[in-house]
């Protein structure tokens, strides 16, 4: 166990602070009894790569399209970096990593752990805007990026890996200066599994990102769902085509098979030839990707087939499963489509696994978890209901809420401390979940939940833009994109100089509308307000299902 932790920052006191606003989702009693029944455990992942590096030190961590990292490497080089970055702040450091996917961004994340720091992951492909956002509001004042990037308002140490480096590399440019990192002459602080460890961004439904707090255990129990769903051995070979940060990554690539002790291969940016060639090469066995992705991976596979007869599960979730697609791939590859139903914030409520019937696997969201707890609500009440509605759960796989937000946190607890999705879903008596409907206004492209309100919000700052609604249009690949629909001020409007426009305005790239409808007014409801529900219909009936060929 670390030698010690930063108190204000562990999983009770973060509770008792959310209590202010909601009653905890659970207490001390909760906790010990996750550890009492095995869900949580009392090691950290830090002290995993230690065991790793003493017992199988040659064997490989990662693999990348050109090079391979062992576990020694990887411990060396993190102890390395965690002792030039413990110089730079005290415990309990908010550290801000914004680094495409690669051994990099896994070493960062052990590296922070063992100086003590909470890691503050930010999304690759994130806008200025968006990078700003996230860490002004979670404090950070050290930052860890590629050599390219954009140095924030209120960064005080920049650390920076070489945009290319060489697996390992233990070296970093700190403030300007290159250094080469050595060792702590004293003990490092580290951080406590269930204490916090990571603050990742959740899209949500409405303005900038919201900031989800984590402990290494809700991840750890996650863990042991994986396994169970899919199998899993340290015999296996993963390959997480998502970004690490994120809460599909952060199991798919750092923590499941660091628990198994298996090799995970690595890119970093998605491409569908790339990552087919590297499962063929490399004889992967698990994949983990959203919808979207592989969609493209079946398209590329028929233009230039490839031997990917070692895959024995794909791991997918994030959107819509598409059946025939979904159905598609199995028969292509062998593997079994698995997913778990959940959120960034819950977790998982529901899963399938490789004994569920094909029905089971792609037509539904599986059987509700036991250990979470799950009821069904009244959306508007959040009274009690059976058969369909609102899901609510309370269990191991929960964050610890969201890092200084207290209307978003009143939000996403009842008043009795249970963790709420944003679905309507229906569960039948033999406890299998499906997913019906939403409460929330957002889209949801290649597995990003982008808010409507964000997006509507950015564009009706354009001057020529009097009024805007932001509508889900459906696609093939993408599952939905992105519309807007428009009443225009004087000058005639186009999507080119919209997408200048919040180019500018530094917005992430997914938020970009892909299709514009000027109209001489939107649609209203009897109330005044723009009546969506006439504009999904336009939408369906004016795009049907777009093609779409860029990620």
């Amino acid at each position: 166990m670390p030698t010690s932790r930063p108190a204000s920052y562990d999983a009770l006191t973060i509770r008792a602070q959310l209590g202010a606003v909601v009653r905890p989702g659970f207490d001390g009693g909760e906790i010990d009894r996750f550890h009492r029944h095995g869900w949580w455990a009392d090691s950290s992942f830090g002290e995993r790569i230690t065991d790793l590096a003493r017992d199988r030190p040659d064997d490989v961590a990662f693999v990348t399209p050109s090079e391979r990292l062992t576990w020694r490497r990887y411990d060396e080089t993190a102890t390395t970096w965690a002792g030039a970055l413990a110089r730079l702040g005290s415990p309990g450091e908010r550290v801000a990593v914004q680094l495409p996917d690669g051994p990099a961004v896994h070493v960062a994340l052990i590296a922070l752990e063992r100086a003590g720091f909470v890691t503050v992951g930010i999304g690759a492909r994130a806008g200025p805007q968006e990078v700003d956002h996230l860490i002004g509001q979670t404090g950070a004042r050290i930052m860890i990026a590629s050599a390219s990037a954009r140095v924030p308002a209120g960064i005080d140490h920049f650390v920076c890996v070489p945009d290319a480096p060489a697996v390992g590399d233990a070296s970093l440019v700190v403030d300007g200066a290159r250094i080469e990192a050595s060792p702590s002459p004293t003990p490092l602080a580290g951080v406590d599994p269930d204490s916090l460890w990571l603050i990742n961004s959740t899209s949500g439904t409405t303005g900038l990102p919201k900031c989800v707090m984590h402990n290494q255990n809700r991840w750890v129990y996650f863990h042991q769902l994986a396994v169970k769903a899919g199998g899993l051995d340290h015999d296996d070979v993963f390959l997480s085509a998502l970004p690490t940060t994120f809460g599909f990554g952060i199991w798919t690539s750092h923590v499941s098979p660091m628990l198994l002790g298996a090799p995970t291969v690595v890119v970093d940016r998605f491409d569908a030839g790339a990552v087919l060639d590297l499962i063929e090469r490399e004889r992967v066995t698990v994949l983990g990707c959203v919808s979207t992705q592989f969609i493209m991976m079946l398209n590329e596979q028929a233009v230039r087939p490839r031997d990917l007869t070692s895959l024995r599960a794909m791991f997918t979730g994030g959107e819509s499963v598409p059946y025939e697609r979904a159905a598609e791939f199995e028969a292509t590859t062998g593997a079994s489509l698995l997913q778990f139903y959940g959120s960034n914030e819950t977790g998982a409520l529901s899963y399938t696994s490789r004994h569920s019937s094909r029905d089971r696997r792609l037509r539904s969201a599986g059987l509700v978890i036991a250990e979470m707890e799950v009821r069904l609500l009244d959306p508007q009440t959040h009274e009690d209901v059976t058969g369909r509605g609102q899901p609510a759960c309370r269990g191991p796989a929960m964050c610890l809420g969201y890092w200084g937000d207290d209307d978003a946190n009143t939000q996403l607890y009842t008043a009795d401390g249970w963790m709420l999705m944003g679905d309507i879903v229906e569960i039948d008596d033999e406890g299998e979940l499906s997913v019906v409907g939403r409460t929330s206004d957002f889209i949801i492209r290649g597995g990003k939940n982008i808010s409507a309100a964000a997006v509507e919000e950015n564009v009706s700052t354009h001057p020529g833009v009097a009024v805007v609604a932001a509508i889900a249009v459906p696609d093939p690949v993408f599952g939905e994109r992105v519309a807007v629909y428009v009443e225009a001020r004087g000058a005639e409007i186009t999507l080119a100089s919209i997408t200048d426009h919040l180019r500018e305005l530094g917005v992430s790239k997914e938020w970009f509308p892909e299709h514009l409808v000027v109209m001489e007014s939107l649609p209203r409801s009897s109330g005044g307000k723009i009546a969506k529900g006439a504009l999904r219909e336009d939408a369906r009936a004016r795009f049907g299902a777009a093609d779409a060929t860029d990620a």
